[in-house]
C-alpha cells in the first residue's frame, strides 16, 4: 500500500447519513429490487459501532470574590466577569456540541489549585478523549495549561479571550505541535473550528475506504490514522457493472445527466446511459462494504476488452452526494479528499500536475471532477458531456470553474512521518476544447511560490475556498509537516 473553516454540511446529506438511507433512496431500491444486484452477505457489511468524538474541557480561573478579597486582579483586570463568561461560553460549546455531533464535556467548576489540575490530568489520562479544550480566564493560570498539554499529550484546543495572555505566553503555544492556540475577543466560531479538527481525526480513524484493484482482498490501516483500506477485486465491481440492469432508475440518472449538461460532444446517448449503471454499481458495492470512501484502479478496464466503461460520471456523482471517490487507487489522493469533506463540507478535484510556463500558472486536469463543487446542498458547476481524454471513448464530466473562484490544493503524505501539501489561488481560466491533457482542466494561480514549477506533488485534491491557513493549522493540531 503506497505509503491524510467552512461549514457547508448543515445544509446537505452528509456521506454516513446518505449510506444510511441509500437503501430506501428511490433511484438504488429500484436497483436492488430488480434482482440486478446482489448485495454481499449481511454480516460482510457490517461496521464496529461507531462513537461521537469525545473532548474533555476545562476552565481555568480563580473564584472572582478571591480576586476582590487581594485587591489585585492583573489580566484580564478588574471588569472581566469570569463566572459570566463560563456560563456563556458553556451555553455556546453545547450548541456546537449539538452542531457537530460529538461530545464536549466541559468540568462545571473551573480548576483553580494544582490539585483540581492533578485530578483532571488523572481522569484525562483514564478516559483517553479525543482531544482538550481548555479555557484559561487569568493569566496567572497559565502554568496550569502548560502543564495539562504537556502531562495528557493529545490534540487541545486553548482558547484565551484577548485581553487574558501576553505575547510571550501566546509563543508558548502558537507553533506548538499538537496545539490550536485561539487568542481572539469571544471567538466561539474558532472553537469549533478546533472541534471539528478533533472530530474529523476522530472520524478518520473510524473509517473505512474502499479499494477496488487487482491486488490481494484484505484490510490494512493507514499509519498513524487507523482509516481502514478493504481491497475488494476488479473482478468483483466488473460482474457487478454487467449485472447491472438498465431500469428506470438508471434512465432517469442518465436522464438528468443528459438535462444537466450545458453541451455533449462526443458521446452518444447510449454512452450516457452505460455512464449511470456504472454510477449505480460503484453505490450498490459501498453500500454492500458498509464503505465511507472509495478508490479504485479505474483504467486497466478501459483497454480492450473492455471490462467497464469509464466510471467518471459515477465518481462525479458520489462526490457530490459527499463520498469522496479516487481515481487509480491511489491512497493519499483519496485520504485528501476524505480529510476535506470531513473539514469544510467539500468535494475535491484530484487531477494530474502540469504548469503553464509562460504565465507561471499552474495547470491540473483529470477526466472525471465533482461538479457540486461548493458542496451537496449547493448547484452545480456547468458540465460539458466529453469522452475520456486518454481511452476515447464513453462519457465523462468536464466541469468548468468559474474565472477568479478562490481555490485550495493539498496533498496528505501518508507513512511514518506524515505531511501535507497545501497551496492555495485563484482561478484564472479552464479551457472548454482544451487541445491535451484531460477533460477537466483548471488554469489557477499559486499563493506560496514564486516558481509554479515549485509545486509539488501529483493528484492534490483541488477545493473551492482558501483553506490553506485552516489546514495548517489542522495539521500543527495533529502532528502533521505542512509543506507548501
Amino acid at each position: 500500500m503506497k505509503s491524510p473553516v467552512h461549514e457547508h454540511s448543515g445544509c446537505c446529506l452528509c456521506r454516513r447519513d446518505f449510506l444510511q438511507t441509500m437503501a430506501t433512496a428511490a433511484g438504488t431500491a429500484a436497483l436492488l429490487s430488480s434482482g440486478a444486484v446482489t448485495l454481499a452477505p449481511a454480516g460482510e457489511a457490517s461496521r464496529p459501532e461507531r462513537s461521537p468524538a469525545l473532548v474533555r474541557g476545562a476552565f481555568l480561573y480563580p473564584p472572582s470574590r478571591t480576586l476582590r478579597e487581594e485587591g489585585y486582579y492583573s489580566w484580564p483586570g478588574s471588569s472581566f466577569d469570569a463566572e459570566g463568561h463560563q456560563k456563556r461560553y458553556a451555553a455556546e460549546i453545547q450548541a456546537i456540541e449539538k452542531r457537530l455531533g460529538m461530545r464536549i464535556q466541559m468540568d462545571a467548576e473551573p480548576l483553580d489549585s494544582p490539585d483540581s489540575v492533578a485530578r483532571f490530568i488523572a481522569e484525562v489520562k483514564q478516559t483517553k478523549p479525543d482531544g482538550l479544550l481548555l479555557i484559561p480566564f487569568k493569566k496567572g493560570h497559565w502554568e496550569h495549561v502548560l502543564r495539562i498539554i504537556d502531562q495528557a499529550q493529545i490534540p487541545s484546543v486553548v482558547m484565551a479571550t484577548l485581553g487574558v495572555l501576553l505575547i510571550d505566553h501566546i509563543n508558548n503555544l502558537h507553533r506548538k505541535p499538537g496545539v490550536y492556540l485561539i487568542s481572539a475577543m469571544d471567538d466561539l466560531g474558532a472553537v469549533e473550528q478546533g472541534m471539528r479538527m478533533i472530530r474529523t481525526a476522530q472520524r478518520m480513524r473510524q473509517s473505512l475506504l474502499l479499494n477496488l484493484t487487482d491486488a490481494r482482498p484484505g484490510e490494512v490501516e493507514v499509519p498513524l490514522l487507523g482509516t481502514r483500506v478493504r481491497t475488494v477485486a476488479l473482478e468483483r465491481f466488473y460482474d457487478l457493472f454487467k449485472s447491472t440492469e438498465t431500469t428506470d432508475a438508471v434512465r432517469q440518472l442518465a436522464a438528468a445527466y443528459l438535462q444537466g449538461a450545458k453541451e455533449r460532444v462526443e458521446p452518444a446517448e447510449a454512452d450516457v446511459l452505460e455512464a449511470a449503471r456504472a454510477s449505480f454499481a460503484l453505490k450498490a458495492i459501498i453500500k454492500a462494504e458498509g464503505a465511507d470512501a472509495m478508490m479504485m484502479n479505474c483504467l486497466p478496464g478501459l483497454r480492450k476488452p473492455h471490462k467497464h466503461v469509464p466510471p467518471c460520471m459515477g465518481f462525479m456523482t458520489l462526490r457530490d452526494e459527499g463520498i469522496p471517490a479516487g481515481c487509480q487507487s491511489d491512497l493519499d489522493a483519496t485520504l485528501t479528499m476524505m480529510f476535506v469533506q470531513e473539514l469544510f463540507g467539500l468535494p475535491g478535484f484530484q487531477q494530474n500536475s502540469a504548469v503553464e510556463t509562460e504565465a507561471n500558472h499552474y495547470f491540473g486536469a483529470h477526466c472525471t471532477s465533482p461538479s457540486k463543487m461548493n458542496g451537496p446542498g449547493a448547484p452545480p458547476e456547468p458540465v460539458i458531456l466529453r469522452s475520456h481524454a486518454e481511452a476515447g471513448w464513453g462519457c465523462v464530466p468536464q466541469v468548468l470553474f468559474p474565472k477568479g473562484q478562490e481555490v485550495t490544493m493539498a496533498l496528505y503524505q501518508s507513512g511514518k512521518s506524515p505531511r501535507m501539501l497545501i497551496y492555495s489561488g485563484n482561478v484564472v481560466r479552464c479551457y472548454p476544447k482544451a487541445a491535451g491533457g484531460c477533460r477537466t482542466n483548471i488554469e489557477m494561480t499559486i499563493n506560496e511560490v514564486e516558481d509554479a514549477c515549485q509545486t509539488q506533488g501529483m493528484h492534490q485534491a483541488i477545493f473551492y475556498g482558501n483553506h490553506a491557513r485552516a489546514l495548517r493549522t489542522f495539521c500543527q493540531l495533529h502532528r502533521i509537516e505542512a509543506v507548501s
